[in-house]
């Protein structure tokens, strides 16, 4: 091989560095030259101007609230869905409205016993008991343990055992029947429940028997689920039999037959008068210990049945609607 000196070396140097930069301008060149192209490509496509790209970001979108009740029609004056674990109202209609309760009197009637008598306290039918209106079946003398009276004051809304039942609790207490009623309003927190009577029924054309609100009868509801949950499941079945304590047995239907259409009942109670007109209370349970009052006062006698069913069904679709 060829000895090569050092100019030569310093020549050969200079060479290969005027080639290395001609190289890298070639390519800065060609490189320059394909970013025109690009964008002369991209301007038909994004205008004139060069569009600056930005990327998206995925967002959930914020679920508004839907309001089931929205248009739902009732005939009932007054009406109520409240939420008994949450003390949250979902719908009311002129639900602080006093109006005559009707036998759902009787619901203020149990409560007021359930603090007075024991479970298995005689509770005897009296001559003044059994003028009530409407025949139950009983017979004056006879005596029923409370827990079974108090079903049959419920579920088949029976006057004289409604009455037999204010007696014993007014009795025990040394009170008035009134004043017995007053002070488990009272108790109660309701703030315009009154009655005059432990049925409900009308004392004449003018006057009702009890009187409240939708509001006060959901909380009213929830206290006797609460103190007498065994009564209160009884009322959820299509009759009630009860054995007085001689053996004599007496069996009514249920004053609610519709409660079959609720899913998960929990409490029913009816009320039917000419002052009140229909009413109706019903607890069902929309989830696991979720138990939700629907109360209409003011309906007709069938009409209330399709009001509660309406706010039912509303209740249900709140619930499916508005979940997390």
């Amino acid at each position: 091989m060829k000895a090569v000196d050092n100019h030569d070396l310093a020549e050969l140097i200079k060479r290969l560095e005027r080639r290395r930069q001609k190289k890298q301008a070639a390519t800065t060149i060609v490189a320059a030259l394909g970013l025109i192209g690009f964008r002369m490509m991209m301007v038909p496509i994004l205008g004139h101007r060069p569009a600056t790209l930005s990327v998206a970001t995925s967002q959930t979108p914020v679920k508004s609230p839907v309001d089931a009740y929205a248009g739902v029609s009732l005939i009932g004056h007054a009406a109520i869905v409240y939420d008994l674990s949450t003390g949250k109202t979902l719908y009311e209609k002129n639900a602080q409205a006093e109006l005559p309760l009707a036998s759902l009197t009787k619901l203020l009637t149990t409560y007021a016993a359930v603090t007075a008598l024991d479970a298995n306290s005689p509770v005897t039918i009296s001559d003044t008991a059994l003028a009530q209106e409407g025949d139950s079946g009983l017979s004056a003398g006879e005596t029923f343990a409370f827990k079974d009276i108090a079903r049959l004051a419920l579920v088949a809304s029976s006057n004289d055992a409604a009455a037999a039942i204010a007696e014993a609790a007014a009795k025990r207490q040394s009170t008035s029947g009134e004043q017995l009623l007053a002070s488990a309003a009272t108790a109660a927190g309701l703030a315009t429940t009154h009655a005059v009577n432990g049925t409900g029924l009308d004392v004449n054309e003018t006057v009702s028997g009890g009187y409240g609100s939708a509001s006060d009868v959901a909380k009213l509801a929830g206290e006797i689920l609460k103190k007498a949950p065994a009564i209160a499941r009884a009322t959820i079945e299509p009759s009630v039999t009860v054995t007085d304590y001689e053996g004599n047995v007496h069996t009514l239907p249920n004053t609610n037959q519709d409660i079959v259409r609720i899913p998960d009942p929990l409490l029913s109670k009816t009320g039917f008068t000419d002052l009140a007109g229909g009413n109706l209370v019903v607890v069902y349970d929309a989830g696991i210990n979720h138990p939700i009052a629907v109360v209409v006062l003011g309906s007709t006698r069938d009409g209330r049945f399709s009001d509660v069913e309406k706010l039912v069904a509303r209740t249900l679709t709140h619930f499916g609607e508005n979940a997390p």
